[in-house]
């Protein structure tokens, strides 16, 4: 069964590490470890911040491992590789994406929910496969974005060198 701790370990680096940051046109607005604050403006760690202190590496975890992990229920997926690959997207891209990506690239109803059936089809396919193939989906997706809403173009370099990066 795929563990957490190395996806959060690996997925944290490509959120920048544990930085305090805002960039111009970026939907999430201040963003801390990769947590955007107006998508996640309950979160405790920004007490911390509004105080001027370093939220704990723990809450960070915490956060990831509730919000993220278990809902896209990783922990069920026997790869390594391709619970990281569907936890990684699902921080850059929402659970409901991650979920269908991931289902299409394993070939089951993509309805952005992770289930039985999902988890049974992502743990028979070949994991170097569903990465390759996981990968070629997320440059798709993120192509879309840009064509769509061109102010998301400053972004894509970092989504494809992210995307690519996992793939490797």
């Amino acid at each position: 069964m795929a563990d957490f701790l190395p996806a959060f370990e690996r997925m944290i680096v490509n959120e920048g590490g544990y930085v305090l940051h805002t960039v111009k046109d970026d939907r999430g607005g201040a963003t801390y470890a990769g947590i955007a604050r107006n998508f996640h403006p309950g979160w405790q760690g920004w007490k911390f911040i509004d105080q001027g202190e370093t939220p704990p590496a723990d809450l960070v975890r915490q956060f990831y491992r509730s919000n993220f992990w278990a809902p896209l229920r990783l922990d069920e997926v026997n790869a390594q590789e391709v619970a990281g690959n569907i936890f990684d997207f699902g921080v850059n891209a929402g659970l409901s994406t991650a979920a269908k990506l991931a289902q299409l690239v394993a070939g089951t109803t993509p309805d952005g929910k992770i289930g039985s059936k999902t988890i049974a089809a992502l743990n028979a396919i070949d994991p170097d496969l569903f990465v390759a193939r996981y990968a070629l989906a997320k440059i798709a997706r993120y192509r879309d974005i840009v064509v769509k809403n061109r102010t998301q173009q400053r972004f894509l370099v970092g989504w494809l060198n992210r995307a690519l990066k996992e793939a490797s």
